[in-house]
């Protein structure tokens, strides 16, 4: 049986930084906690990182630019995480080897789990296309990232993997 990587705060563990959760209720959801397929994983608990914590965002860059050294993750105050970051996209991708898994489904919009959007990096609300730091770790080790809202489409991608054997 193929796993699922999931963002630590889906199902609604109040851990996110304003001490929320995502609250996901979809019978995809549901079928694989049943089937024991999910393994749920926060990047920025693992690095230390507490709850809550400031906001935060990639500037100087995409998640790209993060992973590969040049761009930079910064609190609201202006303090930079961005070592934090790099660890946390690294320890993601080794949590994903160590359980198995073949996708995974992380939150969207954070500058860490963020698989179709991110904060474009001033602080005021706005989004844009992108990337976080730790989806693109993962992508760049071949596992496929999809937001939670798009179960369906992550369903598909996990059944073609097992039809074809893992």
């Amino acid at each position: 049986m193929l796993r699922v990587l999931v963002s630590g705060c889906l199902g609604g563990a109040a851990i996110r930084f304003n001490e929320t959760g995502v609250l996901v209720d979809s019978p995809i959801w549901r079928q694989w906690r049943t089937e024991g397929r999910l393994v749920p994983f926060c990047p920025e608990l693992a690095v230390g990182f507490p709850v809550p914590r400031p906001p935060v965002e990639i500037v100087d860059g995409t998640a790209a630019d993060v992973v590969d050294g040049h761009g930079r993750v910064l609190e609201a105050s202006g303090r930079e995480v961005t070592e934090l970051f790099r660890a946390a996209a690294h320890r993601t991708v080794q949590r994903a080897i160590d359980a198995h898994v073949a996708i995974a489904v992380l939150v969207d919009g954070s500058p860490t789990c963020g698989s179709s959007y991110v904060y474009d990096g001033t602080f005021g609300g706005v989004t844009m296309p992108g990337r976080g730091v730790a989806t693109e770790a993962l992508r760049r080790h071949g596992i496929p990232v999809f937001p939670q809202h798009q179960l369906e489409q992550a369903a598909a991608a996990l059944a073609e993997l097992e039809r074809r054997g893992g």
